[in-house]
């Protein structure tokens, strides 16, 4: 399978065109940017780091029943999966209080939550991706009903029970997570995007060392080194989860 037509460039992948329509190619990038933009750099060899977490991620995903647009890495770089259409709605996931929700919230930093925190972002770079509540993502029209907001949230929260306990044995507390969904060829919300330390916060059991992005946001370097750690961590002894 060949990529074709650059049909969209994000920040972190450029989508192309194959020879079969309902299959798109997701090439990952070695960009990284922060705060909407405003902080940008490149780190050799984090879009491969990034194309590998997520293969295993979503393999782990299919395999314990949630459906994604993964199909199958096709090298370092480069992903095959369904074309689906995106929902113009990040669903953020949250176990531990930080970042934004501290500072909006001035909840402390490192507080467990009570329960896990489903909220719902509005994917639009040129408006900062605000908050939405559910009557919004119906007035944008970006879903059809309140039924498919209790369809994002349903199936968040069984990415999170998928991988909390998961991430937990691999000695990394799941802090917080980003998703994105599409709608497959028959109207079926699928999980899409990515899975990985960009849009993952992971911190280490022992001695709450970051392990993503946060690297970069808050300049503290080793952050293909921390990406690293993960892979090694997700794989395991025998290179296989």
């Amino acid at each position: 399978m060949e990529k074709r037509e650059l049909l969209y460039e994000g920040k972190a992948k450029k989508l192309y065109t194959t020879d079969d329509p309902g299959l798109l190619i997701s090439e990952f990038k070695d960009d990284l940017t922060a705060f909407n933009g405003l902080k940008k750099a490149s780190e050799a060899g984090k879009g491969a780091l990034n194309n590998k977490i997520s293969t295993e991620l979503f393999k782990l995903l299919e395999q314990n029943g949630v459906p994604t647009h993964f199909v199958r890495m096709l090298d370092e770089n480069h992903m095959l999966h369904r074309r689906v259409d995106i929902i113009l709605i990040e669903v953020i996931v949250r176990n531990i209080a930080t970042g934004s929700l501290s500072k909006n919230l001035g909840i402390p930093d490192g507080t467990v939550l009570p329960f896990t925190l489903v909220e719902f972002d509005y994917k639009n770079d040129a408006l900062g991706d605000p908050k939405l509540n559910d009557q919004h993502c119906l007035i944008l029209n970006l879903v059809n009903s309140f039924e498919e907001l209790d369809t994002l949230r349903a199936m968040a929260r069984q990415v999170n029970d998928i991988l909390r306990p998961f991430f937990h044995e691999k000695g990394l507390n799941l802090v917080d997570f980003k998703l994105e969904f599409g709608k497959d060829a028959q109207g079926n919300i699928i999980l899409a995007d990515e899975i990985s330390p960009d849009n993952c916060r992971f911190w280490d059991l022992q001695t709450g060392e970051k392990m993503d992005k946060d690297r970069f946001r808050q300049g503290m370097g080793g952050l293909k080194v921390a990406y690293e750690e993960v892979l090694n961590r997700i794989l395991g002894d025998n290179g296989t989860i």
